[in-house]
């Protein structure tokens, strides 16, 4: 039973870690909304998550009625309609369709930079994260006995997402050209504005500040890289952790900020068309597959480009999952609402995307990405 409009009593659980780059998107929501939560920081409950859901990840919300709730979009969406207000969803056609691309953005993108500058930096950032590590994994170990437990989790997570990325020599510079680029749109957009679209966050801030914060704002390298380059944006990710704007308003008269043109031109041109490919490879992956609801974490690998570098990635389903909430809005908004979005679409260079038919539907159900019924 949905309880009453903000009004749902009892203590949520957070299952999280401060090093955990998905964890800082759920943190900042729950603590936005004031809904009522204890963060509980040991790997040691993967096991009982496992046991849960099916699989060890964090983060994990629990509610007081004891539903574990897992994947960051699922939770925020869960919980809107629990404590409804403020929302991070603005109600007006542009704003929303930007929020939601953004928050792709952050959730789907900017993990690629956030990986690369934990693990390519190791000299500047190792013993940080292993300290990180072995807190999360055992709290009340000695110091140097948690950095010898934590190296086996390391070195999983900093061998692991180069493939998964295409991260290579080549690719390697134009990520981190195009990272301190967008640092620097992002640092001149706030000079202006406390959050994306006003003075109040909205799911795209929530989006953004899971890789902003947990690995660019927090490890040593990053950080520092940040904070020269993008002084307001750090100060952003710090706010973003204490979000306030309740008493806030998004931009009125439904306002893009020039300011966030070249963020999503950014966007259009990088992302939308390794997204756009991953929507072809799931189909081709179902009909090879006539027999299987549940996908894999990859269906294969395709090319991408970044800046002047060329190189393979995988081609992830989940990333198909978020990009259908921009196109579904897009695509259900009417024919006034769309002339009034279409000519910054097209100036910005995602107009073609946004007409895009998703030939195979995916759902997320019971903790898993699966092929729509």
């Amino acid at each position: 039973m949905t309880a009453p409009a903000n009004e749902h009593p009892g203590i949520y659980q957070h299952l999280a870690h401060e090093v955990s780059l998905y964890s800082g998107k759920t943190r900042a929501y729950l603590r936005y909304k004031k809904i009522p939560f204890e963060e509980q920081l040991s790997l040691q409950l993967h096991n009982r998550i496992k046991t849960e859901i099916g699989k060890k990840i964090v983060p994990v919300v629990v509610t007081p009625e004891g539903e574990y709730l897992q994947d960051t979009t699922v939770i925020i969406d869960r919980l809107e309609q629990r404590f409804p207000t403020p929302s991070v969803y603005p109600d007006t056609p542009a704003q929303k369709l930007v929020a939601l691309l953004l928050e792709l953005y952050g959730d789907e993108w900017l993990v690629m930079p956030a990986m690369h500058y934990r693990w390519q930096y190791k000299r500047y950032n190792l013993g940080f994260i292993l300290e990180q590590f072995g807190d999360a994994l055992k709290p009340h170990w000695p110091r140097w006995l948690k950095k010898t437990i934590a190296l086996p989790m390391a070195l999983f997570f900093g061998i692991g997402y180069r493939p998964l990325f295409g991260m290579n020599r080549h690719t390697q510079p134009e990520v981190e050209k195009s990272t301190e680029q967008f640092l620097k749109d992002f640092d001149r957009h706030l000079q202006d504005h406390d959050f994306l679209l006003g003075s109040r966050p909205s799911i795209g801030d929530f989006g953004l500040v899971a890789p902003l914060y947990a690995h660019l704002a927090r490890d040593p390298y990053p950080k520092q890289l940040m904070q020269r380059i993008a002084p307001n944006v750090f100060a952003w990710t710090q706010r973003m952790q204490n979000p306030s704007g309740e008493d806030g308003e998004f931009l009125t008269n439904d306002e893009i900020p020039e300011t966030l043109y070249p963020i999503l031109q950014r966007m259009f041109t990088e992302q939308f068309p390794p997204l756009i490919d991953t929507l072809h490879k799931v189909a081709d992956w179902v009909e090879k597959h006539p027999d299987q609801r549940t996908l894999p974490r990859h269906v294969g690998r395709h090319q991408f480009r970044l800046g002047d570098a060329t190189a393979k990635r995988c081609a992830i389903p989940f990333q198909q999952w978020m990009f259908q909430r921009p196109l579904d809005f897009y695509q259900s908004l009417s024919p006034t609402d769309k002339e009034g979005i279409d000519p910054l679409m097209k100036q910005l260079g995602g107009f073609e995307g946004l007409q895009e038919v998703i030939p195979v539907r995916l759902d997320y159900l019971n903790h898993e990405l699966v092929v729509s019924a």
